[in-house]
């Protein structure tokens, strides 16, 4: 897996929507109660129960979203000791849920901090271009569109599934769909594994590419352990879905700065 760093692709304008969604998916995760262990290193029951309650409040789950089934008996946040010993205790719902407003909660969710780390690296690369070709008020409405449809494209394929959805990454996934139609030819700087982390530029299409190809083996049970909880199938739902959306922008679309310097020891050529 290759880690990018950078785009050679500098943006016209700032990108303020961006910028605003990172700033509330970390303040999100540092005001979520229950992950404090991920801050500390520790993690406690009490921590683990809140955190329970608190994704089952607001989180989206597929079961919830396809059926309209809402569950009779919910973790309260509370610990209790029964005769298995110390657990979370359950019990009715104490508030009124929306499953479609579950899913823009649950788009500001993480479960830790490289999740949400990983997911904002994206967004920061990424996002700012997408946002500069779109202007702020359409990007923001992408960003959502994506969102949804990654959220519902998983929903539909795991119907009955009570496991709660959590994350940017479907809405993520939409914008690095759109980069790629946009902006094929764009260089980025990755990092990738090689005994050390060797630094190198490549094109978008080729980061991107390798990337969905990645989500999309992963999406059918291929590589990866079954016990795996990452929500591939939404990653590749969300990246079609923003590949879709900005297609008609392509015509428009200036191409990015031609690359200069050195490129895999060698000096780039024009059009490379």
């Amino acid at each position: 897996m290759v880690i990018p760093v950078h785009d050679v692709n500098p943006a016209r304008r700032t990108p303020w929507v961006t910028y605003a969604l990172i700033a509330a998916n970390v303040f999100v995760f540092l005001s979520t109660p229950g992950l404090a262990g991920s801050v500390t290193g520790e993690s406690h029951l009490a921590q683990l129960c809140n955190l329970q309650a608190f994704l089952d409040h607001y989180a989206a789950v597929p079961r919830e979203l396809i059926h309209h089934q809402m569950p009779r008996l919910v973790p309260t946040g509370d610990v209790g000791v029964g005769p298995q010993g110390a657990g979370c205790v359950i019990g009715p719902p104490s508030y009124d849920k929306s499953p479609e407003l579950a899913v823009l909660t649950a788009m500001f969710l993480h479960g830790g901090w490289l999740h949400l780390l990983g997911n904002m690296l994206f967004l920061l690369i990424f996002g700012n271009n997408i946002e500069d070709r779109m202007g702020h008020i359409r990007f923001a409405l992408f960003y959502g569109v994506c969102g949804y449809a990654a959220a519902y494209g998983y929903a539909l394929a795991n119907a009955d599934s009570a496991d709660p959805l959590i994350g940017a990454s479907g809405a993520i996934a939409g914008v690095l769909g759109a980069y790629l139609v946009l902006y094929p030819r764009a260089r980025v700087w990755v990092l990738v594994p090689f005994l050390i982390f060797l630094p190198l530029r490549l094109p978008a299409w080729l980061v991107l590419g390798f990337w969905f190809g990645l989500q999309a083996v992963y999406s059918s049970g291929e590589g990866i352990p079954e016990a795996g909880t990452v929500a591939y199938l939404a990653h590749v739902v969300g990246f079609l879905a923003g590949m879709l959306i900005a297609w008609p922008l392509r015509p428009g679309t200036p191409p990015p700065p031609e690359p200069r310097g050195l490129l895999f020891g060698r000096r780039a050529r024009p059009g490379w």
